[in-house]
């Protein structure tokens, strides 16, 4: 069955079915694309930056991390490090705001996922729906035996279309809508794991440098 027979056989709903599946496809490549930029880079650059801290190159910290700031721990990271002489307590409440900041670019589509997978399969059911009436209002009791009984069975089998189209739509998004949460989870402990790292690195160096100044007696 070609794909103009499969709308014809699908009813009226194959529209928005075919306009689901459309922006399902494009947001899923955008979050693909995010997700295998940060994949690739975002762990390098942060050993790289931790390693510089660890140093006290601070300004070769501060450099790498914008020159990659489209990572969301380079954002996370910059925020705390281009604050002026922070206390240890207001570092740690500017990697957590900055976190809290990137939450919403990491679950990005979510609710447009989860409205198609939602959708979907009730619009294949409603073109299933339609296409018994269709079928049953043309049925001619008096004729049970004959040609209008077979038209009816096609109509339904046609009708069956729609729902399978509904399926298949929001099981595709699916997978890939709990691919990218699964993703979001793992970035959301990495964000935690790399952010007490940075802010152990701070805390010690800020001690160091309180008893470096403190006055002798």
């Amino acid at each position: 069955m070609g794909i103009s027979n499969l709308f014809v056989a699908g009813g009226i709903v194959m529209w928005p079915l075919l306009a689901f599946s459309i922006i399902a496809i494009a947001l899923i490549i955008e979050r693909i694309a995010f997700w295998a930029r940060i994949n690739r880079r975002q762990g390098r650059v942060v050993r790289d930056v931790l390693n510089l801290y660890r140093k006290d190159n601070v300004v070769g910290a501060i450099d790498k991390l914008k020159q990659n700031a489209d990572l969301p721990m380079a954002r996370i990271f910059l925020a705390a490090l281009e604050l002026e002489q922070p206390n240890p307590e207001e570092f740690r409440l500017a990697l957590e705001s900055e976190a809290q900041a990137e939450i919403p670019q990491l679950k990005r589509f979510n609710t447009i996922f989860d409205t198609i997978i939602s959708l979907s399969p009730l619009l294949g059911l409603l073109g299933t729906v339609l296409g018994l009436i269709n079928s049953f209002a043309s049925l001619n009791l008096g004729d049970l035996g004959g040609t209008q009984t077979v038209g009816v069975t096609s109509g339904i089998s046609e009708a069956l279309v729609s729902t399978a189209s509904g399926l298949v739509v929001a099981i595709f998004t699916l997978f890939f809508a709990n691919t990218f949460r699964g993703l979001y989870q793992r970035q959301a402990a990495l964000i935690q794991e790399y952010g007490g790292q940075m802010e152990l690195l701070y805390r010690r160096r800020y001690e160091q440098q309180e008893r470096t100044y403190a006055p002798t007696r």
